[in-house]
């Protein structure tokens, strides 16, 4: 059997055999760890608002706060991953924690929106080699198929409950301080997780077999870094500006040649080979897509609440526990459901409430700020989102014979978190668009005086509608408050739109693109007399619910 990040799992003894020494202290830290490493996620969400008003950001460096963490997640998690096999999961672990503990001291002490990138970085750093060290480290102390299943569902709920409860500790935090004491509790999360992670973990390795692919690490990075750039800073500086086309060729030019050196690596860290596979690469593309409708979803919703709307920490904090908290609660229905129904159908399923959620979302009102209008789209979003999110890793296991399972399952979990990056940044890059576009056509006719309009143009022109419907009243080119916060309400419900159309897509993809495809593990399993991939610990693979 094999987990999400390559790594092969004996199957160890039978059934009511004695649990592994180290078994609880492993399991105690590794649900610490991730808890800890999901909180540095999300922390931002609550806090865009302030962040945007003591750090004079506009849009485009608001986004990056957030792909810069996951960016690092996604350059990096295979390489860690590896790295934990050849000297040991629990160094990993406790080298990403502290890596969390120094993005966040930076993150705390940030003067600018710049050093607070560098802490985003860090901390996504960290939490990538946190997310596979810990969840590697639980397969190496459990013996039986039912008890790892167990030991990676209380992983999967913690890492969920992080992810639910962390805009509500920056909430809170930012509340009674500032949004620099956010990041000191982060501080103090990750070490008392490091100290729980010495303590009480064990110790292991699994090296055989496992070697480092830098060629495809420095191309990966490079290539998917330089394109992400062009796609953030395009609305803001211009489609055809220099730097953002460069970005886009270059980049582009460092994929081709990564692609080219997977294809002769003895150890890819992608391999390209599985994409044969009709099935594998439907499962791929969905992954990519769906997860860019939800996060995107996410973003346009801490964006809404907080730099747009600028409500309180608190408030901003409470339609994410609707949006994450479900894909915790339903952890054991959502297990039940994928033994009894087609994974396919569950991943449809989601992605239609996720496209549901995301068109109600679409129909608010900017100039509203109750919450009632939240409740409906973030509950479907989040049902959605915990009815696909463990799907679509069994879909992927389930399309390739066993002996494949390892990279299959890590190269999905690699595209899933492509699309958490890909959605802020499209998000951004529509809404912030066309939020431009509406607000200079509006200005003229909003019946400002020559002073307030020159300098509401020059402002826009600057930073973007944001930057003036963040400015206090009074100042010069505040009068074009309401054309700014009426055209980043249409910015944002266009993005939402093109959540609710990517989750169509993904949704439709599932539907159709399996037709006529056998399940291969499946009858492999069957003939070899061995459990299927849904009754052997495989399918409760929301470890990979961030």
């Amino acid at each position: 059997m094999t987990l999400n990040n390559g790594a092969r799992m004996s199957q160890g003894p039978t059934a009511g055999a004695a649990r592994t020494p180290g078994y609880a202290g492993t399991l105690a830290a590794a649900c610490a760890a991730v808890f800890v490493a999901q909180v540095a996620n999300a922390l931002p969400v609550s806090l865009n608002g302030l962040f945007q008003q003591d750090l004079n950001t506009h849009g485009s460096q608001l986004t990056w706060i957030t792909a810069a963490f996951m960016i690092a997640v996604v350059c990096f998690e295979f390489t860690f991953g590896v790295l934990g096999d050849l000297f040991g999961r629990r160094r990993l672990v406790v080298a990403g924690t502290a890596l969390v503990v120094a993005g966040s001291t930076v993150a705390a002490l940030a003067p600018s929106v710049q050093v607070l990138w560098i802490g985003a970085a860090l901390n996504g750093l960290g939490a990538g080699a946190m997310f596979p060290g810990s969840l590697t480290a639980i397969s190496a102390v459990t013996r039986t198929s039912r008890e790892r299943a167990q030991a990676v569902a209380l992983w999967s709920g913690f890492l969920s409950a992080g992810a639910a409860v962390s805009p509500v500790i920056g909430g809170i935090f930012a509340k009674v301080g500032s949004w620099r004491g956010s990041f000191w509790v982060l501080v103090a999360l990750a070490l008392a997780s490091m100290v729980l992670t010495l303590i009480l973990a064990t110790e292991s390795k699994a090296p055989e077999g496992r070697s480092l692919d830098i060629p495809g690490q420095i191309t990966f990075a490079i290539g998917l870094i330089l394109v992400l750039y062009g796609a953030v800073e395009g609305p803001e500086s211009g489609w055809t500006t220099l730097p953002v086309m460069l970005a886009f060729g270059i980049g582009g030019c460092f994929l081709a040649a990564f692609v080219l050196v997977e294809l002769g690596a003895e150890s890819p860290i992608f391999d390209l080979k599985l994409f044969r596979n009709r099935a594998f690469t439907v499962s791929s593309v969905v992954a990519v897509i769906g997860m860019l409708a939800f996060l995107g979803a996410c973003f346009a919703t801490s964006m809404w609440l907080g730099p747009v709307q600028h409500q309180d920490p608190i408030r901003v904090a409470i339609p994410f526990l609707l949006l994450q908290g479900p894909a915790f609660l339903l952890i054991p229905v959502v297990s039940r459901l994928l033994h009894r129904i087609a994974a396919t159908w569950l991943l449809t399923s989601g992605f239609l409430l996720i496209a549901a959620g995301s068109l109600l979302f679409s129909r608010m009102d900017v100039t509203d700020t109750g919450l009632g209008a939240f409740v409906a789209p973030s509950l479907l979003i989040g049902i959605g989102f915990a009815l696909t999110v463990s799907s679509v890793t069994a879909v992927a296991l389930n399309s390739v014979p066993p002996h494949l399972a390892g990279m299959a399952s890590a190269t999905t979990n690699m595209l899933r978190d492509l699309g958490f990056v890909l959605g802020p940044v499209v998000v951004s890059a529509v809404a912030f668009s066309g939020a431009g576009a509406a607000f200079m056509a509006n200005l003229g006719g909003a019946g400002l005086n020559g002073g307030q309009m020159a300098a509401a143009r020059e402002i826009a022109n600057a930073g973007g509608p944001i930057a003036v419907n963040s400015l206090p009243p009074g100042a010069p080119g505040s009068a074009a408050h309401g054309v700014a916060l009426e055209a980043l309400g249409s910015g944002f419900s266009t993005a939402y739109v093109v959540c609710a159309i990517a989750a169509v897509v993904a949704a439709a993809l599932t539907a159709f693109g399996m037709i006529g495809i056998k399940n291969t593990q499946g009858r492999e399993d069957e003939e070899s007399g061995a459990p299927s991939s849904a009754a052997d610990g495989r399918t409760p693979a929301p470890v990979t619910a961030r």
